[in-house]
């Protein structure tokens, strides 16, 4: 049944084709304008290559330049040079469609390949969520700007490490292709100083040293140098969290008690932006119960604006999800700030929710 349909609807625009053409040579006769609406038919075919298959549209070309022919015959316009202009522009628009026809199924295929090949890097690039560790369950929504770019300017990454577990969420400066040098140097970065330095300050050195490196190629390319604001945490057994704050909106906590925004004494400058100062980044601690859920996000979330300028209230809305699973959570605000945005995306998102797994639920 399913093919039987899927046959009738592929066959749709040389079945609507010929009923058109039966009608306009049924009735111009009766009107005595037989060429006049036979000329409208000569458009048929270029309708058809926007829809249909090469051969679809092929076969109505040869359709109208029958229908023509038939009508000169039949009908024969006062000069011989009006009934030839009819039949020409019916073979050259169809020769023109077809054509066209080409053209779209060929750009269709190399647009799917794209895609296919944006997914697959995608996917390696960014791990689909949700991930679960020793430590943590996380879960989350992630949105490119750009709809054509399956990876934007917004990143994350978890590992599970012999440290515990490892997260980062970052922002490349700008959006979009542009963008994925330093992307690729930040995600690259982490996966391998995750696994190899002790400690998170060595590991924030690690990233800081990529960016350094992204922007060094960068400028020799004659490209903008980036630099990227970036949280890592890393979560154990023990109840404290450590977190480096470069220069990243600082995340939530939700729990019985309510929503609280995070508050840490040393906030550091972005990843590529070290130089600037001479005080080393520095660790922050901050509890982390069983009981809790904590929402890392990128600015897109926060910077999402109404159509009236204003800001999306992160906070309000978060005091109305409190008892929300972490992909119930990152879902709810997606859907709300697509709404309180009117479906206008202004910037990448990324927004992580994460929840301790109990040992004895290992």
């Amino acid at each position: 049944m399913t093919d039987s349909a899927g046959n009738v609807s592929n066959r749709t625009p040389v079945l609507w084709a010929i009923v058109i053409t039966v009608l306009v040579l049924g009735t111009g006769p009766l009107l005595n304008a037989a060429p006049e609406l036979v000329g409208f038919l000569v458009f048929l075919p270029a309708m058809v290559a926007g829809v249909g298959s090469v051969g679809q549209t092929a076969a109505v070309s040869a359709w109208i330049v029958l229908a023509s022919l038939f009508t000169v015959l039949r009908h024969p316009a006062q000069h011989l040079a009006l009934d030839l202009t009819l039949v020409l522009f019916s073979v050259a628009f169809g020769c023109f469609s077809v054509y066209l026809c080409r053209w779209r199924i060929s750009r269709t295929a190399e647009t799917a390949r794209f895609r296919s090949a944006a997914t697959a890097m995608q996917r390696h690039l960014l791990r689909p969520l949700p991930q679960v560790t020793e430590d943590v369950l996380v879960a989350g929504v992630y949105e490119p700007v750009q709809e054509e770019n399956l990876v934007g300017g917004d990143i994350y990454d978890v590992m599970e490490t012999a440290y515990g577990t490892r997260m980062m969420v970052a922002d490349v400066q700008g959006k979009g292709l542009p963008a994925l040098g330093a992307t690729f140097a930040v995600i690259g970065a982490f996966r391998e100083a995750a696994h190899r330095e002790p400690t998170l300050t060595a590991l924030v050195g690690a990233l800081e040293q990529a960016v350094v490196r992204q922007n060094h190629y960068a400028s020799e390319a004659g490209e903008s140098e980036r630099f990227v604001t970036a949280l890592i945490l890393s979560v154990d057994a023990g109840s404290e969290v450590q977190v480096v704050n470069c220069g990243h909106p600082l995340p939530y906590i939700l729990g019985p008690e309510g929503v609280s925004h995070l508050e840490l004494e040393a906030v550091n400058l972005p990843l590529g932006l070290a130089a600037l100062i001479e005080e080393p980044r520095t660790v922050g601690w901050f509890d982390f119960r069983a009981s809790e859920t904590l929402l890392l996000y990128t600015d897109g979330l926060i910077e999402g604006r109404s159509s009236d300028g204003a800001f999306f209230p992160l906070e309000e809305r978060l005091e109305e999800l409190c008892d929300a699973r972490p992909g119930q959570l990152a879902e709810a605000l997606w859907e709300q700030l697509r709404a309180f945005t009117g479906a206008r995306q202004q910037d990448d998102i990324a927004m992580l929710a994460l929840v301790r797994v109990p040992r004895r639920e290992r």
